[in-house]
């Protein structure tokens, strides 16, 4: 199967420039192609599996990925799909995020070999260039009417949009020019929101050197139920396992609506197409085994194998009602015991609920359990006696749960 039949069967197309064209070009050998990070945190997040992914088949499959990192684009901040300016960011943490971000990225695209990867900072160029040669150069070759008429740029209007986000897609575009020149860079990805700023780059390389270069976009995923992927009761779904445990991130994803199971094992996973129809078919309690599927594969892809089987074992324990070793756990130091403290403060410090009343609700509702019992007292305080030496786990609903220890000051 042709690398991008393989694609547009996972479902990772939504649009391309000229597909006719960019199969020619492919069957002609291998082609370079970049994807753009936006260095706003010190963590990539689950939207950003999509791009990874997607570059990561296209790399297995002979062609060479550029992952460009933003160290001059993410000083401006990219207004698409936001309704309000992002806050700029100081030189050393975008340059922290950037670091950080490098190495996730190494997890899923082989940087090893130039030849087949390499990661690239549009801080190279852009941070040098001199504003009047790049407005008569650059600035010139665009139209403020088209810019404007863009979706991204309307909907900001109305709320306000700064002059300094306005020139984002003039900087976005330049990084196509300057990549094309520096490394024969023929194709960019990205989400569909971006469609208007990469055909703003396919016209200026067309433009200064007169040739054709592709774009090919993501869709822009929503679950089942219409919701942004990548959220959850307490934020965003990071991959950094610090800031968002191994097991929780099984959790994520085992908990995933059952019409999205087929969708994400073909976006998410590397399983075959064939295996993950059979997934797929399963139906009513049998669908937990394709969840199962789903949860494993992409918690060893963003956290290694062993992380995974302790991810998986933790859940099982979890079902059961075992203080199982593999639970994330929150600890209490004991002399805080000695006076005792709150379950409903527990379960908010804990990340089991938003906030303190949100656990007062849960408990009202009966969804809160302190090892197999399930509590009704919203007042309830826990002491070192309500503590085992290796933990009790608290579980809200079927979806949450921590094994609390008791540690001294």
């Amino acid at each position: 199967m042709h690398i991008l039949e393989e694609l547009d069967a996972r479902g990772f197309i939504k649009q391309c420039s000229d597909l006719d064209a960019l199969r020619a070009k492919m069957d002609e050998g291998p082609i370079t192609f970049y994807v753009g990070f936006d260095p706003t945190a010190d963590s990539l997040h689950v939207g950003n599996l999509l791009p990874i992914l997607k570059a990561a088949h296209l790399q297995r499959a002979g062609h060479r990925v550029i992952a460009l990192t933003g160290g001059g684009t993410g000083m401006v901040g990219d207004p698409s799909g936001k309704t309000e300016a992002r806050m700029l960011l100081q030189a050393e943490r975008v340059q922290h995020n950037l670091d950080c971000q490098k190495a996730q990225l190494a997890r899923f695209l082989d940087f090893t070999d130039e030849k087949r990867g390499l990661v690239v900072n549009n801080a190279e160029w852009l941070l040098q260039l001199n504003y009047i040669e790049f407005l008569r150069d650059i600035g010139s070759c665009f139209s403020v009417n088209r810019m404007l008429a863009a979706e991204g740029y309307k909907q900001r209007l109305a709320r306000g949009l700064s002059f300094i986000e306005f020139n984002y897609q003039l900087l976005q575009a330049y990084d196509y020019l300057e990549l094309f020149r520096r490394y024969d860079c023929r194709m960019q990805l990205g989400g569909d929101d971006q469609w208007g700023n990469i055909l703003a780059g396919l016209d200026l390389v067309r433009r200064k050197e007169q040739t054709q270069v592709f774009a090919l976009t993501l869709p822009l995923l929503t679950t089942a139920t219409g919701q942004k992927m990548g959220k959850t009761h307490t934020g965003a779904v990071w991959l950094d396992g610090e800031r968002f445990k191994p097991f929780d991130f099984y959790q994520y994803w085992i908990n995933v609506d059952d019409r999205d199971v087929g969708r994400f094992l073909r976006l998410f996973t590397f399983l075959p197409l064939h295996q993950i129809a059979e997934l797929e078919a399963l139906k009513g309690a049998d669908i937990r085994k394709a969840k199962q599927a789903l949860a494993f594969e992409v918690t060893k892809l963003v956290h290694g194998e062993d992380e995974a089987l302790k991810a998986q074992e933790g859940a099982k324990a979890m079902t059961v009602g075992t203080a199982a070793a593999d639970l994330p756990t929150y600890e209490v130091r004991r002399e805080d015991l000695a006076s005792g403290v709150r379950l409903v403060s527990i379960l908010a410090a804990a990340g089991l609920t938003k906030s303190v009343s949100e656990g007062r609700r849960m408990v009202k509702g009966g969804g809160v359990r302190v090892g197999n019992d399930k509590v009704s007292d919203v007042d309830l305080v826990l002491s070192g006696d309500d503590i085992p030496a290796d933990g009790v786990v608290v579980r809200v609903g079927k979806k949450r749960a921590v094994r609390v220890l008791t540690i001294d000051a």
